[in-house]
């Protein structure tokens, strides 16, 4: 069993594509299947608008903000909610307020939705 304890800040900071006030840090190495990162979100943050570069499942664990996807609306996404981005699909996240999510990445995501 391994621990890891992403409750405390840490990680990398991430500029690309205009974002500001955004932190990433890995829980695992993209080495297999599956890339997953804990993103924070900082109040005021955006990740800019972007290619998804594989499939990826955008899940709100703390906090709450906004998502667009290809079509440029937002919608408001809490503590709970997921967001299933496909590859190559244009998106981006922001916050007013702060919020952290966990990103899973794969080539090969199929969303199963309730």
């Amino acid at each position: 069993m391994n621990l890891f304890d992403f409750a405390h800040e840490g990680g990398f900071e991430i500029l690309g594509f205009g974002s500001r006030g955004v932190t990433a840090l890995p829980l695992t190495l993209p080495d297999g299947e599956a890339h997953v990162v804990c993103i924070r979100l900082a109040a005021g943050g955006l990740l800019g608008r972007h290619p998804a570069s594989v499939d990826q499942v955008f899940v709100v664990v703390n906090g709450s903000g906004w998502v667009r996807g290809a079509d440029g609306e937002p919608t408001t996404v809490d503590a709970g909610t997921a967001v299933y981005w496909s590859a190559g699909e244009e998106h981006e996240s922001g916050t007013d307020s702060g919020m952290t999510v966990i990103v899973v990445e794969s080539e090969r995501l199929i969303p199963h939705l309730p």
